[in-house]
């Protein structure tokens, strides 16, 4: 079993304490990013680093790179040491933060380039109260043809049914709720 395998089960153990989400979500992510050929990624909601690990990987195959997004610095510090072991580190980018102002950090740092619009996908799994701020925030920089996933739409709905809403009714979306553990819903922007 190779490191990277053997760190994933490892924080699959601790799914429920680090409010992680579940192998198939994590590998259908992974699928997605490969099969669309994403190379920008953004994750909102680091934890311990184990979606970002799967992340990583997809974007290691597509030459891309990953921005990780996390509040607390106790998971930011374990995440950073996660994606070191597995060899990732040059791939993933953990930042310490809100998760709001590191992505409105991202948009200034994307105006002094060329595109307004270059994020492919982006991967939602924090402060679920925020869900509808980030994905106002994720829409502005995300290109037509990216993807944005949300986790939780099912064990949470209560509070992020706004988010629901917002997304399932967007002209500029086509979405499908994926029926697993926790509910994920996928958005793809089509304009």
């Amino acid at each position: 079993m190779s490191v990277v395998e053997e760190k994933l089960k490892e924080l699959e153990v601790t799914q429920k304490q680090f409010w992680n989400i579940d192998r198939y979500s994590a590998n259908l992510l992974s699928m997605i990013i490969k099969g669309a050929n994403y190379k920008n990624i953004l994750e909102v909601g680091t934890s311990n680093g184990y979606s970002g690990i799967w992340l990583g990987m997809a974007a290691r195959e597509t030459g891309g790179k990953v921005i990780t997004i996390e509040f607390h610095k106790c998971r930011y510090d374990v995440a950073v040491e996660n994606f070191k072991l597995c060899n990732l580190d040059n791939i993933v980018e953990a930042r310490q933060g809100l998760a709001i102002d590191t992505i409105i950090d991202l948009r200034k740092e994307d105006y002094n380039s060329t595109r307004e619009q270059y994020l492919d996908f982006a991967f939602v799994d924090a402060n679920k109260a925020q869900y509808i701020n980030y994905f106002e925030l994720v829409d502005k920089i995300l290109r037509k043809g990216g993807m944005i996933a949300f986790d939780n739409m099912l064990s949470h709905k209560e509070k992020v049914q706004d988010t629901l809403d917002a997304v399932t009714n967007h002209p500029d979306y086509q979405s499908e709720m994926i029926y697993t553990e926790a509910g994920l819903l996928l958005a793809l922007k089509i304009r």
